[in-house]
């Protein structure tokens, strides 16, 4: 697993073991960026893009509980990792209720750990176990993704952009649930290259343009106001 693409946030504040963590995760090709506390992993958090938060639960600042909570206001996806020396029940449900999707107390075994991260970032990463989408019927269009275009109802035919297919297929996939901005941007463009979100809603615009019997008044591709953009289909 020698890819620098898969980031991963860790938030420790014992600086030995965050410094052994830390390398041991650069061992096997991730990416680490090592914050001290709560604060500053989420300024960490907001300014750039991560597969993974690994979350020390007692933290100066703010507890890794509260980071969890504030992380899933903004990103539901993401899934986050909590080490901690709390090894009660009740501390593990409240982590896994609040938005955790995994826990492992200290002391815990290292190969231990990274064999969970590579299985939550595995499940985010990879592509999804099921049939790949290769034509969409939208409102008496053929939309083909392997051919990048889009058949019209008069016969016509209109030839998609690679990030137009890419941005369209994610938002029919998770066509009734609401796309994140961050979502796409990770998505669609990956790490390396960061278009404004202005790009984003630029795109949409001209999906409205493609489909929308009234792109003034859109009923296919919807705007979430602070979130991102939803997909609907009265017809599907």
């Amino acid at each position: 697993m020698n890819d620098q693409s898969k980031r991963i946030l860790l938030v420790e504040d014992e600086q030995t073991l965050s410094e052994t963590i830390k390398l041991n995760l650069e061992m096997e090709g991730y990416y680490v960026n090592a914050v001290g506390d709560g604060k500053k992993a989420l300024k960490a958090f907001k300014e750039g893009r991560y597969n993974l938060v690994i979350l020390d639960v007692m933290l100066p600042e703010i507890s890794g509980f509260t980071v969890c909570e504030s992380i899933r206001l903004e990103n539901m996806d993401i899934p986050i990792l909590f080490l901690s020396a709390k090894n009660h029940p009740s501390d593990r449900v409240t982590g896994l209720k609040i938005g955790g999707d995994d826990y492992l107390t200290k002391p815990f075994n290292l190969e231990e750990l990274l064999l969970r991260v590579q299985n939550l970032i595995k499940r985010t990463i990879e592509p999804k176990e099921k049939a790949a989408l290769t034509v969409y019927h939208l409102n008496g269009n053929d939309i083909n993704f392997a051919q990048l275009e889009i058949k019209r109802k008069d016969g016509s035919v209109t030839h998609l952009t690679k990030k137009e297919a890419l941005l369209l297929k994610l938002l029919i996939e998770k066509r009734n649930e609401v796309v994140s901005r961050e979502h796409i941007l990770e998505t669609v463009w990956g790490y390396d290259i960061y278009p404004s979100t202005r790009t984003i809603d630029n795109f949409i615009v001209t999906f409205r343009k493609y489909f929308e019997p009234d792109p003034s008044n859109p009923k296919y591709f919807i705007s979430v106001r602070g979130i991102g953009y939803k997909f609907t289909d009265a017809e599907d």
